[in-house]
């Protein structure tokens, strides 16, 4: 079946294909997304499903690993780690593959403290203009972190101002990496798709792209975050490098030093 429109969606016996390339495009540009097609295997999460056992295990396996960081870093690690690869599917989606699944029925596998690895099944997969594809999958993404967020809460309390500000910080962390994502993304294109995500999930003004100079002329973005992960609580003085409690200079400077360690590694 041949393509008519830009709004044309892969036909259903075209799902497998494309979902193949799909997780071809994911596990390369990153390395690391570890994606398989077909539904859940026993245990693993879906979102708007019974998810209890499988967030109770989680968050007993943190509070044993980490004894004293206390409720609130347990109740952030849930989010984060249940968020992460949904974005990473969601971005790349759009900004590599072109085409977007419905990935908010993804399923999701847990790996020791960590959420990894996951399954998505074949299906349709829209195709539109990238402005476009870029306000469904962030509708997605969001509405999907509103039912992560409301099964967490069945369990343990996690407020939705922090866990959304997480969830921007996540958005404005992809942004930043996108040109080694999508090569010939430029400066300018990165500050454009932030602001286009952000909208498109209602979260317009928690957090931002800000550009800095480097000496060699090159130009080059970093992130100033509202949210903090609460890792300190789990590692005491370390803070992240784009942490936002500490002091803004301190900040600046950290996030200089890893953006021209990250852009030199890139050009060896």
């Amino acid at each position: 079946m041949a393509a008519t429109s830009r709004n044309f969606l892969f036909a259903t016996d075209q799902g497998d294909a494309a979902l193949t390339q799909l997780l071809a495009i994911l596990r390369q540009r990153t390395g690391f997304l570890d994606g398989a097609p077909g539904g859940p295997l026993p245990g693993w999460h879906v979102a708007g499903r019974d998810n209890s056992a499988f967030l109770d295990m989680l968050y007993g396996r943190l509070e044993a690993t980490y004894p004293a960081a206390g409720q609130p870093f347990y109740a952030t690690r849930l989010w984060t780690n249940l968020m992460w690869q949904p974005a990473y599917v969601a971005v790349l989606s759009v900004h590599a593959h072109g085409a977007l699944p419905q990935f908010s029925g993804m399923a999701q596998a847990m790996k020791g403290i960590d959420v990894s690895g996951f399954r998505l099944a074949p299906g349709p997969q829209h195709k539109d203009d990238l402005e476009a594809l870029i306000a469904q999958a962030g509708t997605q993404l969001r509405t999907m972190g509103d039912i992560v967020l409301a099964e967490i809460n069945t369990l343990t309390k996690l407020k939705r101002v922090p866990a959304m500000r997480l969830l921007a910080d996540r958005m404005l962390g992809l942004m930043m990496r996108l040109g080694s994502f999508v090569p010939g993304t430029s400066v300018a294109d990165q500050h454009r798709f932030c602001a286009l995500w952000l909208d498109a999930m209602g979260l317009k003004g928690q957090g931002k792209l800000e550009s800095i100079g480097l000496d060699d002329g090159r130009e080059t973005v970093i992130i100033a975050r509202k949210g903090c992960c609460l890792d300190y609580l789990a590692f005491p003085d370390t803070y992240c490098v784009s942490c936002p409690k500490q002091d803004d200079a301190v900040r600046l400077a950290r996030q200089r030093a890893s953006a021209i360690a990250e852009l030199d590694n890139g050009e060896d």
